[in-house]
């Protein structure tokens, strides 16, 4: 349940409320909004008795929320969550795209295909320096040297670093050099993990498990926010179906869905959920199309040459075409939406 407190509510009358449901076995979740407190009962809430709480001075009133995610749920949230990085607002209206190799190969590489993503328009520098592969045998990533490349790289362009973090153990580590954690889709359900990155005060991106329902993505979600990190960003990324011409399924209508029942930002991965470069153009402009918040696009100076996802990996030309049609696309878009205000008030 969620308990709304009134504007005059003092900081006695917030702390008064916490108090009472740690009595009861439960957490309470404090989300301070510009002008109200909320605070969500995390955990044994059939100890909380809502009429109970209801009484206390300073609550307005006290919501139940029927889904089993609570924190990044709407019912606990109205507004959009908005995550500042680096002067771009993912979730801000404005679509953010990050950009990037599958993997860290060198630092001459990552160096270069940081300067293609900037020069091109992309917003955020994406590569991996830790590699969860399907096969023993393939590139597993440079591991804590590929972090320090990702590091030269954001000092010498500014880009800010999306990278992978595999296990609990190695937060720490990836922390110190990563501005956005990302969870891949194979550890989606590594609630040992979810919990460590929920610990940090840096943004995550979690990625949708390939099998995942919604309810199981958003409830990881859930994890990562039920231990304090407010900095979530979700990441549809294909879903595994009998579709055998592509990598996996994008599933566009996951973005609508999000939209309607979290408050939380979701990006689009077109170059995972296709496993083809040729696709990945009508699919970023899809994705922008039914509301994502932004793009993730696997980019490489010579493509022929990545070591890992080379099929999926667009180039320098082929990248710098897609930023001109997503910005074609946006300024469109806004122009449309105007008009649309414009007519509703006319």
């Amino acid at each position: 349940m969620v308990v709304v407190m009134s504007i005059a509510a003092s900081r006695e009358d917030i702390d008064r409320v916490a108090t009472f449901i740690a009595e009861h076995d439960a957490r309470a979740h404090i989300s301070q909004g510009e002008e109200r407190t909320i605070i969500g009962v995390i955990g044994y809430q059939h100890r909380v008795q809502r009429e109970h709480l209801a009484t206390l001075p300073g609550v307005e009133k006290v919501i139940p929320i029927s889904k089993p995610f609570k924190l990044v749920s709407r019912e606990f949230k109205k507004d959009n969550t908005i995550i500042p990085i680096n002067g771009v607002k993912i979730g801000g209206g404005i679509p953010v795209v990050i950009a990037g190799p599958c993997s860290v190969e060198s630092e001459k590489q990552i160096l270069e295909t940081a300067y293609m993503v900037k020069e091109n328009g992309g917003h955020l520098l994406r590569g991996g320096a830790f590699k969860p592969r399907s096969s023993p045998y393939s590139f597993q990533g440079l591991g804590k040297q590929g972090l320090k490349f990702l590091q030269r790289a954001r000092e010498e362009t500014g880009l800010y670093i999306v990278t992978e973090v595999l296990e609990a153990m190695y937060v720490p580590l990836v922390a110190e050099y990563a501005d956005v954690l990302q969870i891949g889709a194979r550890n989606m359900q590594n609630y040992e993990l979810l919990k460590s990155v929920g610990r940090i005060q840096k943004p995550v991106l979690l990625k949708r498990g390939m099998s995942a329902t919604l309810t199981e993505f958003l409830m990881s979600a859930e994890y990562i926010m039920s231990e304090g990190n407010n900095q979530i960003i979700l990441c549809e990324r294909g879903i595994r179906t009998f579709v055998e011409y592509t990598r996996n399924t994008l599933d566009l209508n996951v973005v609508p869905a999000v939209k309607s029942i979290s408050h939380l930002p979701i990006l689009v991965d077109p170059s995972h959920g296709t496993g083809r470069r040729d696709l990945i153009e009508p699919l970023s402009l899809g994705a922008l199309a039914v509301g994502a918040d932004g793009l993730l696009i696997e980019v490489h100076p010579r493509p022929e040459e990545a070591l890992s996802d080379a099929d999926q990996t667009l180039g320098e030309a082929a990248f710098k075409r897609l930023m001109h049609l997503i910005n074609h696309f946006t300024a469109w878009q806004e122009n449309y939406q105007q008009q649309v205000a414009g007519t509703a008030f006319a």
